[in-house]
């Protein structure tokens, strides 16, 4: 028997190996880098991620009177850089997640399930593609503070500032995918954009609120990752407009706050995708 199929296999050459299936972290990590030069070739969409985050940073954060004032373990400029920086990654975050899903509503979703990439890989290199794009406006924002007057006490408050914006904004990857999959248009994805500069402000990025308005914005989805970016500097304390003393957040306030809204924006963004199943 040995000797037959030796000598089938001569007759028809060596007998074909099975295709060895493709790494999927491989796989994940390329993609992630075709996505990530793809992103970065929209230079329209980089300005608004990078460039006018450092530029309100330039104006908000150094041209001013009361840049130098002492603010927690810092300064003033050091809190302006801290919420320009997170209004930079959070657009991020929002108009790559709202774009993959309009990016699978168009049928994308069905050529990717021509390759061997699986649905959880497309969604973990949008997750390592959007994280990457989001740090771009904290280096560039923190790197400008740092070379004028920007202050946060140490060195190591600066990296863990850093690394609560990047990883906080992942949160509002859930609220663009939100807009993505209910509305399922690009022009969708830019007014999640835009209604973030109303929740910008009302997060207290922009500059400090007090009495009402502050009684608000404690209820809205930016606040509680602004409050948690600043804890390292500020660790709860409120700067004030109008110089009055303000009671400090809590921490279990803030975390209560992120959660909440990573809660209501992850359940909505199922809805709308089950909603669309159901559609098609």
């Amino acid at each position: 028997m040995t000797t037959a199929t030796h000598t089938q296999e001569n007759r028809n050459g060596p007998a074909e190996r099975p295709a060895k299936a493709p790494n999927p972290i491989t796989t994940t990590l390329r993609y992630a880098a075709y996505d990530w030069r793809r992103q970065i070739r929209m230079v329209e969409s980089l300005i608004f991620v990078v460039v006018l985050p450092t530029v309100l940073f330039w104006i908000f954060g150094i041209n001013t009177d009361f840049a130098d004032f002492p603010s927690g373990h810092g300064n003033v400029s050091g809190t302006t850089a801290v919420g320009m920086a997170t209004y930079g990654a959070v657009i991020a975050t929002t108009s790559i997640a709202g774009s993959a899903a309009v990016e699978r509503s168009k049928g994308w979703g069905r050529l990717l399930a021509l390759t061997p990439m699986r649905q959880w890989q497309y969604v973990a290199a949008k997750v390592l593609v959007a994280c990457a794009i989001a740090a771009l406006p904290v280096i560039l924002v923190f790197t400008v503070a740092a070379l004028t007057n920007g202050e946060l006490g140490s060195t190591g408050r600066w990296f863990a500032t850093a690394a609560i914006i990047v990883g906080g904004s992942a949160v509002f990857a859930l609220y663009g995918l939100m807009f993505g999959l209910l509305f399922r248009t690009e022009g969708a994805v830019s007014a999640a954009t835009g209604l973030l500069v109303v929740l910008a402000f009302f997060g207290n990025l922009f500059m400090p609120l007090s009495g009402t308005m502050l009684e608000i914005a404690k209820f809205t989805p930016l606040y509680g990752l602004r409050g948690l970016a600043t804890w390292p500097q500020m660790e709860g304390a409120l700067n004030s407009a109008t110089g009055e003393t303000l009671a400090p957040d809590t921490l279990g306030q803030l975390i209560t706050n992120l959660v909440v809204w990573t809660v209501i924006f992850g359940v909505l963004a199922l809805l709308a995708a089950r909603r669309g199943t159901k559609r098609a």
